[in-house]
């Protein structure tokens, strides 16, 4: 059994749909439903018995309490954030209250029930945090690509919020032990995006005859993209013993704002 939270979104969808469709191990999934979040992402898992859906908050300990003890999972993955720019700079308030302290208190339940675990438990159990590459600022056009050594430079309410999520992670496992994991992805695509995200939305602008360049305005140039379709490839960490508790993995792909907006057209 593993604890997805923020499963009913974009990202969160697809990777729980991946983990059943290549698996037997059940699935809780908290979600609060916000705008972004859809229950017919999941759908396709209407009547299984291995997918325990539950509306609500990453904020509500008790809530988080119930689930850890009442289902006992090796796992929990963390999905569940506020993710647009322009919706942060408009308002920051959600942000910060699901960001950071939802993630403080998702993390703090967590600490709680995996303390409490018999030994063999406690060294097997992983909590994985899905961030992003926004944490890292801007990339020039001539500059290198990130890395996870590069220096946190966010410049969004978003990003600052996500780079707040990033460090009380890092900072539960170097006080309190707890084995945590961390993916920063770039630009994500595929199937049950959220129309106002870069793809979706350049893909509704072109089918509407819209210009893109609109769309594109203040984009990083070389802010990579890559399709998520088979997403539970990208957080295979939960499973791969190479990968060490602490570690931060940046998972990007090559494609560029530009090159995207191209494929776009030519499709």
């Amino acid at each position: 059994m593993i604890l997805v939270t923020g499963g009913a979104g974009f990202i969160g969808s697809n990777f729980v749909l991946d983990w059943l469709a290549e698996g037997a191990e059940p699935v809780v999934n908290l979600d609060k439903l916000t705008y972004a979040g859809n229950l017919a992402n999941l759908a396709p898992l209407q009547g299984d018995a291995r997918h325990v859906f539950v509306q609500g908050d990453i904020g509500d300990a008790a809530l988080v309490d119930r689930l850890l003890a009442g289902h006992r999972p090796r796992a929990v993955v963390n999905f569940a954030a506020e993710s647009h720019v322009d919706r942060s700079i408009h308002g920051a308030e959600d942000f910060i209250a699901t960001n950071v302290v939802g993630t403080f208190r998702l993390l703090e339940a967590v600490r709680g029930y995996w303390g409490g675990l018999p030994e063999a438990e406690r060294a097997a159990f992983r909590f994985l945090h899905v961030s992003t590459d926004e944490v890292y600022g801007s990339l020039a056009p001539d500059a290198p690509a990130f890395t996870e050594d590069h220096v946190f430079e966010p410049n969004s309410p978003y990003s600052a919020s996500k780079a707040a999520s990033d460090h009380l992670v890092r900072a539960w496992h170097h006080t309190h032990g707890l084995p945590v994991l961390t993916t920063n992805c770039s630009n994500n695509y595929g199937p049950l995006h959220f129309p106002e995200k870069l793809i979706p939305l350049m893909i509704v602008n072109a089918l509407a005859g819209k210009p893109l360049s609109e769309v594109l305005a203040g984009v990083s140039q070389v802010r990579a993209v890559s399709l998520r379709r088979r997403s539970g490839q990208s957080v295979a960490a939960t499973e791969d013993t190479a990968v060490l508790a602490g570690d931060t993995l940046l998972l990007s792909g090559h494609e560029e704002a530009l090159a995207a907006a191209r494929l776009v057209l030519e499709g």
